[in-house]
């Protein structure tokens, strides 16, 4: 068996909604915790905008999660916690991912067994970070600049930022129709120097990075599979 990972997203309409959501920050731990066959696990929120910036979204959550392998993962994330977020949401999608690289902790923990399988398509990246509180300004000060270039980016399928707490605990995560797309974002302009000033001033109190092979997905987001290929405008 080989590792799986869901990440599901979840979007709310009606105020009572986004206020159940909200809660389940908290009152969903139990059962996601009780969930049979699950490994790592983290309920999230996300930022507004293209997803990298410090203001919540508070119609929009996150649920990420381990599994020994895909028939487990689709079978839990079809009932229990996902199926009740699913109940009152008015959209929602989840990706199946297979790590190919992971360094780093999140929460002190090497959550993604990875696979020495070549990505031979799209790929994900995400990255997550502690941010020391005594630099978070100068942190959000540099990922509007990230944010806005991600967005203008015409080879970026899915971008998003989530994170469990707000303003120190940031993850960002994207789709790439290749590796040379992501490299070709990843190597140039704001994201390269963040990246610089991170390594020089040691802003970070814990990071991971991780890439991974897209294996399947269902439901949609904006009305879609972000996998399937954009209209042209």
């Amino acid at each position: 068996m080989q590792q799986v990972v869901s990440l599901s997203f979840y979007r709310f309409g009606s105020l009572s909604a986004r206020l159940w959501a909200f809660a389940q920050m908290g009152l969903a731990r139990r059962g996601m915790a009780r969930t049979p066959g699950i490994g790592f696990w983290k309920l999230c929120g996300t930022g507004t905008g293209e997803g990298f910036t410090p203001g919540p979204n508070w119609s929009v959550y996150a649920i990420l999660a381990t599994w020994p392998d895909e028939a487990t993962a689709r079978a839990a994330t079809a009932s229990g916690v996902f199926a009740r977020y699913r109940a009152r949401a008015i959209e929602d999608w989840t990706v199946m991912l297979r790590a190919t690289d992971a360094r780093g902790h999140w929460s002190g923990e090497t959550p993604f067994q990875t696979t020495d399988r070549i990505a031979d398509g799209p790929i994900a990246a995400l990255t997550r970070a502690t941010i020391k509180p005594g630099i978070a300004r100068k942190f959000w000060g540099r990922v509007p600049n990230i944010s806005a270039r991600i967005g203008q980016d015409p080879a970026v399928m899915f971008k998003i930022g989530i994170g469990e707490v707000p303003l120190l605990h940031q993850v960002t995560f994207s789709i790439w129709p290749d590796v040379a797309a992501m490299n070709a974002f990843a190597r140039t302009g704001p994201h390269a120097e963040a990246i610089r000033a991170v390594r020089d001033h040691g802003w970070f109190a814990e990071e991971l990075y991780a890439r991974f092979i897209l294996l399947s997905d269902h439901g949609s987001w904006e009305g879609r599979s972000p996998l399937t290929a954009k209209e042209p405008a």
